[in-house]
């Protein structure tokens, strides 16, 4: 990975992006189909950049929780390929989809096939199969001990209330996993499937526990060696090739790394061997993903010169 600044300029550069943007002010908005999302204050920032000299960096409210949803979906897709390897791309594709995450249009035009495991119905799928006919609680803590395990912090939890919300106001994620069950591509009870999302998506982190978290993907010398450096490639590849639904293209175009965002307003980004980086905003831009967080990934790489390109 070219370029780089070095190792003790960090917190001093991610100081610097956190007063640039409280002084832009310019926060979007959060999600609002979620309602205990909805009434988060927008105007939040935290960041933390875990290093390869096995040092956090952080600035901002770093110590604030939030709800990692779609984040959680690269998680999900580590377990699941941990539990039946390569046998999950018979059901969902490694293409990117240039739609909404909850889009339908493509799902109907290629007969319940999900383009990729980021987008929700692919996300759906990942989740079913993780699921394998056990009970919901079984597959979750399998997802939850992995994060855990990763960021080697037992304190992370699912946010039963967050998840709760979810459940009252899912009706487009109800559509596509009866849709996806219309066409074969689920073998559970769409319920139980849909159950099972709804909490994965509630676990709630701070920015540090999701740098920590993602040290393994970085592969970062401290990181806990739980994922092959096989699957670490092809997971970050698909990071940056769909980790930003149809915002994936601007996001690769401003920042060159991989990156997964979640509509809670986090952003997990990969520097290949140097870094794994938390980010937090709350407030949306039109493609879903965090305002102030997408801005704040562009500064970083700009700063440290950090791209895979």
């Amino acid at each position: 990975m070219p370029g780089g600044s070095s190792l003790t300029d960090l917190s001093g550069i991610i100081a610097e992006i956190d007063a640039d943007l409280r002084a832009r002010a310019d926060w979007g908005r959060p999600a609002q189909y979620i309602p205990q999302l909805a009434k988060v204050d927008p105007a939040q920032f935290a960041i933390a950049v875990c290093d390869a000299a096995g040092q956090c960096h952080v600035a901002g409210d770093v110590d604030t929780p939030f709800s990692i949803q779609s984040i959680s979906k690269v998680f999900a897709l580590t377990a699941t390929l941990g539990r039946i390897g390569d046998q999950i791309w018979r059901r969902v594709g490694r293409e990117p989809s240039g739609t909404s995450f909850d889009s339908v249009v493509l799902l109907e035009s290629e007969k319940g096939h999900p383009r990729n495991p980021f987008v929700n119905a692919g996300a759906l799928v990942v989740t079913d199969a993780l699921l394998g006919g056990r009970p919901p609680k079984i597959a979750l803590a399998e997802i939850l001990g992995l994060v855990r395990a990763l960021a080697e912090d037992d304190a992370i939890h699912i946010d039963a209330e967050v998840a709760r919300s979810e459940q009252a106001t899912g009706a487009r994620n109800k559509a596509l996993a009866h849709y996806l069950d219309s066409h074969g591509n689920l073998m559970d009870e769409p319920e139980r499937v849909l159950g099972t999302y709804f909490h994965q998506c509630a676990i709630e982190m701070t920015v540090r526990q999701l740098a920590m978290a993602g040290r393994s993907l970085a592969a970062l010398p401290q990181a806990p060696r739980l994922i092959s450096q096989d699957r670490v490639r092809r997971i970050n590849a698909l990071m940056m090739t769909c980790g930003h639904y149809d915002g994936s293209g601007e996001f690769a175009f401003r920042v060159g790394l991989p990156g997964k965002s979640g509509v809670g307003g986090g952003i997990l980004v990969i520097a290949p061997g140097r870094a794994s980086i938390g980010i937090w905003s709350p407030g949306l831009d039109a493609y879903g993903n965090s305002k102030a967080g997408t801005e704040a990934a562009a500064l970083l790489s700009r700063a440290t010169g950090w791209s895979v390109f």
